[in-house]
């Protein structure tokens, strides 16, 4: 009896401890990101699990200076809402031509066109498609078409079920009539896509962006709504571009109300399961000119009592902004003429410039004579990275698995700084072999640098593992990390 008693009770035992090993393992798995093999920038702690003495650290682009001058008949001092997209080696900007600020949503607003093989240089094309102050030779794309050309926002369609002739899509419109689809298979010929507006629910008076989601398998657009009483964002989602969702309002976070005038929402290229919006903040009221000051800079009467910057934030899907950043991502310019209304409006979208350079661009003296299209330029990746100082510190990362064979970081440091890399198992101890005595010591500046340990790069006994990174770093800024 005792015995039959005993094994009933080690069977017992067995039975919760294999059932307790096994809830345990579930919860671990729970709380794993499945890494695959996406790049991760790191604009947000979604990766990060503890900074001892290290920061997630935001950089400032660099300006470049002028890139062109809104100075043709049909575009003038209020041309704005700016789309910038790099579709293969061939560089596009379109942008809202208008000469007289007072006519929003009217037949005298134009899209215009320019295009580069650099995207430094630009050129106007005469396009010969719609005649404005007597002549066909002009760079408009699209006109007549009133109240679409106020904000007409374009986009490369990169549904893998999009048809060749809907290559390039399209949506404008305002508040009083909703957004329109348009389609174009060159960029440059666009037609209607569907008569009536698709999307009606929202205020729409700014730029409105569109595009297909590849992690979300869907038409995703952001666009103008009112929120406790500010400019905000809302967004609405779609299979079809057709049929779109109720929307929804964008969350920010346990941050501090502001009107966001343009979000400019994006998946950044080398990312795009991150949506960067570098868009521009309205600070209403906040006048800065006397009006003698705007008088004699030429501004605009109605334009000069209100300032705007440029703000960075990221989204992963779903209706959450990330605002790690609240402070200024561009600020306005040394003089006057940067501290206007609706000056400083970035383009949508961050386009590579050059093998270790990517590029962002600013619409600036809004209401000017001199009005114009600025470029700024970041490193690759490089918006924001994990830094720490000379005296060192360290990051570890949250359990995540990935595939492929090798770890590469995008990297910089000092002459005498470094950086070390540790690999922990789920319970966070040191893999043999991995461990950050074993880490090479990398010194450098590099866009792509491939991890070794002790000569070793190859992570293939590791795919698919719960492990984490124990980073080590010295005066150094850590930008991206990928598994290949």
């Amino acid at each position: 009896m005792n015995k039959i008693y005993f094994i009933c009770c080690v069977s017992l035992f067995t039975i919760l401890l294999f059932s307790h090993d096994l809830l345990g393992k579930n919860d671990v798995d729970k709380d794993v990101i499945k890494l695959s093999n996406r790049r991760e920038i790191f604009v947000d702690h979604y990766l990060i699990d503890q900074l001892h003495n290290a920061t997630i650290m935001m950089h400032k682009p660099i300006d470049r200076g002028v890139v062109f001058k809104f100075d043709e008949p049909w575009e003038g001092p209020f041309s704005t809402y700016i789309t910038v997209i790099k579709d293969d080696s061939l560089y596009r900007t379109y942008y809202r031509g208008n000469r007289k600020g007072s006519h929003d949503g009217t037949n005298y607003e134009v899209t215009c066109y320019a295009e580069s093989k650099d995207g430094i240089n630009w050129d106007k094309p005469h396009l010969k498609l719609f005649e404005r102050n007597g002549t066909y030779n002009n760079n408009i794309v699209l006109a007549d078409e009133a109240p679409v050309n106020h904000n007409f926002c374009p986009f490369i369609d990169l549904n893998p079920e999009a048809l060749s002739l809907q290559k390039y899509k399209a949506l404008g419109g305002t508040g009083k009539q909703g957004l329109i689809p348009y389609v174009s298979s060159d960029g440059i010929h666009w037609k209607r896509m569907h008569d009536s507006a698709v999307i009606t629910d929202g205020g729409f008076d700014s730029q409105n962006v569109a595009f297909w989601s590849e992690t979300e398998d869907c038409y995703v657009c952001y666009f103008r709504i009112k929120n406790n009483g500010y400019r905000s964002v809302g967004r609405a989602t779609s299979k079809d571009f057709i049929h779109w969702s109720e929307t929804e309002k964008m969350t920010f976070g346990n941050t501090p109300w502001e009107h966001m005038y343009i979000q400019q929402t994006s998946p950044y290229f080398r990312a795009p399961h991150i949506y960067v919006a570098i868009g521009a903040r309205f600070m209403s009221g906040r006048q800065i000119l006397t009006e003698e000051q705007a008088k004699k800079l030429g501004v605009d009467p109605a334009y000069f009592k209100d300032c705007s910057d440029v703000y960075f934030m990221t989204s992963r899907g779903g209706n959450e902004y990330d605002r790690t950043f609240m402070e200024s991502f561009i600020r306005p310019g040394i003089g006057l003429n940067n501290w206007v209304s609706r000056t400083n409006y970035p383009a949508l979208n961050v386009v590579q410039t050059s093998p270790t350079e990517m590029s962002i661009y600013v619409g600036e003296d809004y209401a000017q004579s001199t009005a114009h299209l600025h470029r700024y330029s970041l490193r690759l990746d490089g918006f924001t990275s994990l830094s720490t100082p000379y005296k060192g510190g360290e990051i570890t990362t949250k359990l995540f698995t990935f595939s492929g064979n090798e770890l590469e970081i995008n990297y910089s440091t000092s002459a005498a700084g470094e950086i070390k890399i540790e690999i922990q198992d789920e319970n966070g101890r040191p893999i043999p072999n991995f461990t950050l005595n074993d880490s090479e010591t990398i010194i450098g500046n590099e866009i792509s640098r491939i991890v070794s340990w002790k000569g070793n790069s190859n992570l293939n006994n590791l795919v698919s593992k719960a492990i984490r990174l124990r980073i080590y770093m010295k005066d150094a800024d850590l930008y991206a990390i990928k598994f290949n």
